[in-house]
């Protein structure tokens, strides 16, 4: 029976609506339930989660579809519950309140409880069992407490709140007075990732082992910045590809379907978390294109091709953007879509395929998930090749034809729930995605794809010269934060390398503006994370670190400084010299949690290239081709056809002959080259990393 005192029903995001029928009196986090708070005087019981998230399913099943349980939190309490995908403003200010107040890590589903006057936070939690469990109080134990020390201990609440307050306050403030931009923190990030990589099994960490994909790419940056042909760091770049190859080849990719999935529970990359967010693959996405570029190995080209082909085929809307994630869950088991059992596959497989198959992916050992086998690849196809007697053409051709089979076999399966949720930020991370792994496999699938999403955003989620930061097919709605137009201004530079249209370099324009009115730190640089007209919160975030997404700030002044190297524009240089001076002491003191920004130092420090092709379309697409092949990481290369009226910024790039290359090194433009050959040695004269490592 629906709670009428419930008011998630007319929600938009999936998560919330998940808990719009549970007896808990439910609010969203609005001036109205702020105010009842107040009023009642009772602490916010504020828990934050969002849709694919398993735990998060573990905690309302067990708690908060419990008609004990909510009787106690309607008594003593107001429900708040958040989706941390659509506000990532309180879910970095209560994360962080978390970790201080506990001191460990958070996650979710994040459960904190309010003070109802200010939203101080007085106790933070996670996930918390029924039943004493796990070395953790009940649930119901645990709210009877906390309403019996908000009654009877209120003045030492308030004395910790005032020195969490205090510590909030004081979070960013880092003294860069005497800071100077130099390379020091690109050299002490390189140290940090050496020592703390896993040259075993990839990763940084022992499990949970998460992808962390803004290091692996700031190792690969690394490596072609001071590789020379006489200097080949390979400790530095294994990095990159042992990582890449450990993570293709496991069970934290999905090899049937496509697409990487959370994070893995072990140091070997063999069970995941089974959710798939649209930001990790993508992050993760890019990173496989360029160790194709760069190396040609077929396992890299192979994750290109299904992650993009699982992203195309279930993330992406009819009216063309990105959904958020997929479910972790189905017919509320962790992982059931996913796994099988030795019968199910033999099933599907004639002897001979099932022989490959079975040795590949460890049918032949134990398994590895409850008395099932999540797919997990244990040899390379060289190996199986080897060891079975077989070409690998043949071993190819039997795994490919194997998992056809297995991917219709799995369809009819219920399959995990999808949240269709459609972030700015997250769709502008994929957009690019899309938009380099068409421009290196020149699969048209790709930029239209990318296409299709570019097109819902600037019209469905771009409103008055805003954007939005959540849609749901025709329905936009939330304030957008930094990362959503850090991340759709990257986007929209890489598109315009496939596909230029003046209409589009004009909306980068007013993005990069809307960044500097509505979110820069006119006294001391950098740019808050909420803009200046945002919801009065107990902290403004100004984020120079990465976390699961790449930090805005590091991505809106990498962004920020290509655009004004293509345009001239001196404005936006200045803006992301200010930032990075903001960001130098934290850079200069944890380089290697500051990734993102390195990168905008690295292309401060080492200006990047911008090539303008124009002439004959086919002429200069073959040329954009020759260039496509190579991994160029400060290189931009935009092909405008010669039809095309530019504004005055680009008007005296005219085209020279059939085709011709304007380039320009940072601020010093070089005399037009006319000839393919020209253009291709000088790329390789700048870029020893051309070469095969």
């Amino acid at each position: 029976m629906k709670n009428p005192e419930n008011q998630l029903a007319h929600e938009i995001s999936p998560y919330l609506l998940q808990h719009a029928c549970n007896p808990v009196n439910w609010h969203a986090w609005n001036t109205a339930a702020l105010e009842q708070a107040k009023k009642e005087n009772k602490p916010i019981l504020l828990s934050i989660g969002y849709s694919a998230c398993h735990w998060c399913h573990v905690m309302a099943h067990e708690s908060f579809e419990d008609e004990c349980t909510a009787r106690i939190m309607n008594a003593h309490f107001i429900n708040i519950k958040v989706d941390r995908e659509e506000r990532p403003d309180l879910d970095r200010i209560y994360q962080t309140a978390h970790s201080i107040l506990t001191g460990r890590p958070g996650g979710w589903p994040l459960t904190v409880f309010l003070d109802p006057n200010d939203q101080i936070p007085f106790f933070a939690g996670t996930y918390f069992p029924k039943e004493q469990h796990y070395g953790m109080p009940s649930f119901c134990e645990l709210l009877l407490n906390i309403h019996e020390i908000f009654q009877t201990r209120l003045d030492e609440i308030i004395q910790q709140n005032n020195s969490l307050m205090d510590i909030l306050d004081s979070e960013h403030e880092i003294n860069d007075s005497g800071s100077t931009l130099n390379a020091m923190p690109l050299d002490m990030a390189r140290h940090q990732l050496l020592s703390a990589f896993d040259s075993k099994n990839g990763g940084f960490s022992r499990a949970p082992k998460f992808p962390h994909p803004a290091m692996i790419e700031r190792a690969l940056r690394h490596w072609c910045l001071t590789r020379t042909r006489t200097n080949n760091d390979q400790s530095i770049s294994e990095i990159f590809f042992l990582n890449l190859q450990k993570m293709a080849m496991s069970g934290l990719f999905d090899h049937i379907g496509g697409g990487f999935f959370r994070y893995s529970t072990d140091d070997y990359w063999m069970i995941p978390h089974f959710e798939k967010m649209l930001y990790d693959n993508g992050q993760l996405l890019p990173l496989y294109v360029y160790a194709w570029q760069i190396s040609g190995n077929e396992l890299f080209s192979h994750t290109i091709n299904l992650t993009a082909s699982w992203v195309i085929r279930e993330m992406q809307s009819p009216q063309g953007g990105y959904y958020s994630s997929q479910d972790a869950d189905s017919e509320g088991v962790e992982g059931q879509f996913y796994v099988w059992t030795r019968n199910e596959i033999h099933q599907q497989l004639n002897a001979d395929d099932y022989k490959i198959f079975a040795r590949c992916f460890g049918l032949d050992q134990a398994a590895n998930f409850e008395h099932r086998w999540h797919l997990h690849r244990y040899l390379t196809d060289a190996e199986l090749a080897n060891e079975l007697s077989r070409t690998e053409n043949e071993i190819d051709e039997s795994l490919s034809r194997s998992c056809k089979k297995l991917f219709m076999a799995r369809a009819l399966r219920n399959m995990a729930g999808t949240d269709d949720k459609i972030l700015a930020s997250w769709n502008g991370l994929m957009i690019r995605g899309m938009c380099l792994a068409y421009r290196a496999t020149a699969n048209d699938q790709y930029l239209e794809s990318a296409c299709k999403a570019m097109n819902f955003v600037s019209h469905n989620l771009w409103c008055d010269n805003k954007l939005l930061a959540s849609g749901k097919q025709d329905n936009a709605h939330l304030n957008y934060y930094l990362d959503d137009y850090a991340c759709m201004l990257l986007a929209t530079l890489e598109y315009l390398q496939c596909r230029w249209d003046n209409n589009f370099l004009d909306w980068a324009i007013r993005i990069a503006d809307a960044i500097l009115d509505d979110f820069e730190d006119k006294n001391h640089g950098g740019f808050y994370f909420t803009r200046h007209d945002h919801e009065k919160l107990i902290q403004r975030s100004k984020i120079f670190s990465d976390d699961s997404m790449p930090s805005g700030n590091g991505i809106a002044s990498l962004a920020m400084q290509r655009l004004g190297l293509l345009t001239g524009n001196t404005k936006y240089l200045s803006a992301v010299e200010r930032c990075l001076y903001a960001a130098s002491g934290r850079m200069n003191q944890q380089a290697v949690l500051h990734c993102s920004m390195l990168n905008t130092l690295e292309e401060y420090l080492n200006p990047p290239v911008i090539i303008i092709l124009r002439g004959d379309t086919d002429k200069t697409g073959i040329w954009q081709q020759a260039i496509n092949q190579y991994y160029l990481p400060r290189t931009l290369c935009f092909v405008i056809p010669s039809g095309i009226i530019l504004d005055k910024s680009l008007a005296d790039k005219k085209p020279v002959n059939d085709a011709c290359a304007y380039i320009c090194e940072g601020t010093r433009c070089l005399p037009a080259v006319t000839t393919l050959e020209e253009l291709i040695n000088h790329i390789r004269s700048g870029n020893p990393h051309t070469e095969t490592p």
